[in-house]
């Protein structure tokens, strides 16, 4: 619809493939690229939102022809689950127990090694995944050939997990890790141009305060933003106008999924100016009293 409507080939703020990367982003794509051909456990952790996703398609699709790359998405299952969408992805059987399967793939990790083929493995949500689980499979990749990366995606929390004593073992073997951070504005505002630009469309398809309004209410979050300007597109298309007005970033805003957030924020602020303007009364009263009493002491000291 959308394409149809502005004359495109290209879908708009798609996430499905291969996107150019930001500053950030390009630099931690560097590094995991770098310790998959060493080897090593890489974490990459950040809020929801914050590109890890296009981090992760961009190795997938930007894969060297000797660099094979195995995602596993699905992190809610067993560890015998978990272990055959492995089999899978390596395209060997995954009939038997768990420890035939950790066999056969043992031998196709080193059958691909013989070929020169590079094994970076991609965990997403690694942080729903149960430690123990996430403890066998480091078990597993530890008789894997040595030039391979294990990457570990997920939320912040992954690593305060790791930190406890008894995940030692799987914390001391990380070679690199990276918690990606919120998208300035300005950075904000060079994504969307970006994303304009692969689709086709003109930087003015969002008027200045429309943009505007989009980069405050997105808070740094890319897929926030993503999501906000497709829907403003989509009321654009509604109200059959091609050009996005603040009156579209509104309308699209004032749904609840957005607004409960934002009133939330709000009130969270509100609650901060209300308690250090209490604060600073108290401080106040305490220094009149102060006053007071060393005023009391200095006439006592006269009249005695």
């Amino acid at each position: 619809m959308i394409r149809a409507f502005y004359g495109i080939d290209t879908n708009p703020f798609s996430n499905d493939q291969a996107l150019t990367l930001l500053p950030h982003q390009q630099e931690v794509f560097d590094i995991l690229k770098v310790h998959s051909h060493q080897g090593g456990l890489c974490l990459l952790m950040g809020e929801p939102g914050t590109g890890k996703t296009s981090i992760k398609n961009n190795i997938i699709y930007q894969a060297e022809k000797t660099i094979m790359v195995v995602n596993v998405s699905r992190t809610l299952h067993t560890y015998f689950n978990i272990i055959k969408i492995l089999c899978q992805s390596f395209s060997v059987d995954h009939s038997g127990s768990s420890f035939k399967c950790e066999k056969r793939l043992i031998e196709q990790a080193y059958n691909l090694n013989r070929r020169g083929k590079i094994l970076i493995v991609i965990i997403d949500d690694a942080h729903l995944m149960e430690m123990d689980s996430l403890r066998r499979l480091r078990l597993l990749c530890e008789d894997f050939p040595k030039n391979h990366n294990l990457i570990l995606i997920g939320h912040v929390h992954l690593l305060h997990s790791l930190s406890l004593r008894v995940n030692e073992d799987i914390k001391s073997r990380v070679t690199y890790s990276t918690v990606l951070k919120k998208l300035a504005p300005d950075d904000m505002e060079s994504f969307i141009a970006h994303q304009l630009d692969v689709a086709g469309l003109a930087h003015n398809t969002f008027t200045e305060n429309a943009l505007s309004l989009i980069i405050r209410s997105s808070d740094g979050i890319l897929r926030k933003a993503r999501n906000l300007c497709l829907s403003c597109m989509v009321e654009a298309i509604r109200c059959k106008k091609k050009k996005i007005g603040i009156e579209n970033v509104n309308r699209v805003l004032i749904q609840p999924h957005w607004r409960i957030e934002r009133d939330v924020e709000q009130l969270s602020e509100r609650l901060e100016e209300l308690v250090l303007d209490a604060f600073i009364a108290v401080l106040i009263k305490l220094n009149e009293r102060g006053k007071e009493f060393f005023t009391d002491e200095k006439e006592r000291d006269i009249q005695f």
